[in-house]
């Protein structure tokens, strides 16, 4: 189970995220090998075709990846992540990526990622993988130093 100040640090990090909040992307919850965000798709997030860029989908599924697959309080780092692109969300939509740890060793980790809208419709699908360097995240060491 994941401590309470260690979920509250996540909670706090993403809310100031620079790129996170660029894109309004919001932490809902996170677990031990678990995460799940949010985002509310905007214009801004159009591609040529008027419909919502694949970038900004690509944008949630990393933001539920790297909240994952740190949430045991240990720096991991993505390898590899394998997208696929299912539906095309309406204009206006909330979107929701829910990443779940299918697989951990010492080393490594493997992510299953599924983005669906608002009308609970499956956007997109990632297999995603991490190398676990086994440090402590950095924002936890400074907090540990004051």
């Amino acid at each position: 189970m994941m401590e309470k100040k260690l979920r509250e640090t996540f909670m706090q990090r993403v809310k100031e995220e620079p790129f996170a909040r660029r894109f309004g992307i919001e932490l809902v919850s996170i677990g031990e090998g678990t995460s799940k965000v949010r985002l509310t798709t905007t214009p801004e997030m159009n591609n040529l075709f008027d419909m919502i860029h694949g970038g900004a989908i690509f944008a949630l599924i990393d933001e539920a990846f790297e909240t994952a697959s740190n949430s045991h309080g240990t720096l991991a780092v993505a390898l590899n992540m394998n997208i696929t692109y299912l539906n095309a969300p309406a204009p206006g939509a909330v979107l929701t990526a829910d990443a779940r740890e299918i697989n951990r060793t010492r080393k490594t980790a493997s992510y299953d990622i599924r983005v669906t809208d608002d009308q609970d419709t499956l956007i997109a699908v990632c297999s995603a993988l991490v190398y676990r360097k086994g440090k402590p995240l950095p924002f936890l060491e400074q907090k540990s130093d004051e």
